[in-house]
């Protein structure tokens, strides 16, 4: 297998591909021609290899999936990590692919599969919605703003105003269609998620999304890592042996929504009530016991949805 690292910008992508000593590389404009063309000149049994770089890698993995060219698409914390355990200072297009293509070769990474569209869209949505409520809270901090002003125009209070009348009503109308797209596509999950109390369709939609459908991972524990609710751990001789904070990976806007479902489950779901009060009582502060609730909801959601049964407090299955 010849990997073939890549490595994506907005304009243009570079490949590095193994050569008698060392690698070679080639810029590649990143549009339909200039990806077809690099597609002509993979060797048969070349693998790709990339960083996920949002939506400046998306056209590039598509036609190479079409093309039916193994790809693979890796965390940059990966690579990142792999370049500083090969003593790389140097930071380049060309040396980032020749580093790419090295971790291929070393670390043999899994051909990507692109998600379902009605996954993709759900993403595409989530990220509307995600930038229309920060755009909200920059509008309503300007309108704070001007409101302290000794004089105001009157013009500028009304185009506040209507602005942020206008980012409401798309923020509602655009968690009204992701609702309805997650109903449409993922009616049994929705329906499964939601019969847990903390949970309603806003984070059960979210949850569908991050995990392709719950195809993803293979266990709960697994998500909680994906998602940053897992605790760190530094373990050495008998001097240091510390948990420390939570990692913070991944979507820190479903990690979020996850912390506030874990307040809410605590108020009216006795298992999750009880697990916090429990935890408090050992000590734990506050935080800490709520992100131990987040992390159970996850546990029992995907069971859940793994066993395809509503929640029931007396019978609730838990998978590892």
């Amino acid at each position: 297998m010849i990997y073939i690292g890549i490595d994506v910008s907005k304009d243009s992508f570079v490949a590095a591909y193994p050569a008698q000593s060392g690698y070679t590389t080639k810029t590649f404009k990143n549009t339909t021609n200039g990806v077809h063309e690099f597609i002509t000149s993979l060797p048969a049994d070349s693998h790709c290899v990339m960083e996920a770089t949002g939506n400046y890698s998306m056209l590039l993995l598509y036609l190479l999936q079409t093309a039916g060219k193994p790809v693979s698409m890796e965390n940059s914390q990966k690579i990142k990590h792999f370049s500083r355990a090969m003593l790389s200072v140097t930071k380049t297009d060309e040396i980032d692919a020749k580093m790419i293509a090295l971790y291929g070769e070393k670390m043999n990474p899994k051909p990507y599969k692109i998600p379902a569209e009605s996954i993709l869209f759900l993403k595409q949505k989530r990220t509307v919605l995600r930038q229309l409520k920060k755009q909200l809270t920059a509008t309503r901090n300007l309108q704070e703003a001007l409101s302290v002003l000794p004089m105001q125009d009157p013009k500028s209070k009304t185009t506040v105003e209507q602005t942020i009348q206008f980012l409401k009503d798309q923020i509602a109308a655009m968690e009204k269609e992701i609702t309805n797209l997650s109903n449409q596509e993922y009616r049994r999950q929705m329906e499964v998620l939601t019969s847990l109390k903390g949970i309603g369709e806003t984070v059960a939609s979210a949850l569908i999304t991050a995990t392709g459908g719950f195809t993803y991972f293979r266990n709960a524990k697994q998500i909680s890592r994906y998602l940053g609710l897992c605790p760190t751990y530094q373990q050495s001789g008998t001097s240091i042996n510390i948990k420390g904070h939570i990692n913070r990976n991944g979507d820190s806007y479903l990690r979020s929504q996850l912390y506030v479902a874990a307040i809410a489950s605590i108020r009216c779901n006795d298992q999750c009530k009880e697990t916090y009060k429990k935890l408090r009582e050992r000590g734990k502060a506050g935080k800490v016991a709520i992100i131990a609730v987040a992390n159970k909801l996850i546990r029992i959601a995907f069971a859940l949805v793994t066993k395809n049964q509503k929640y029931n407090m007396e019978h609730t299955p838990v998978l590892a």
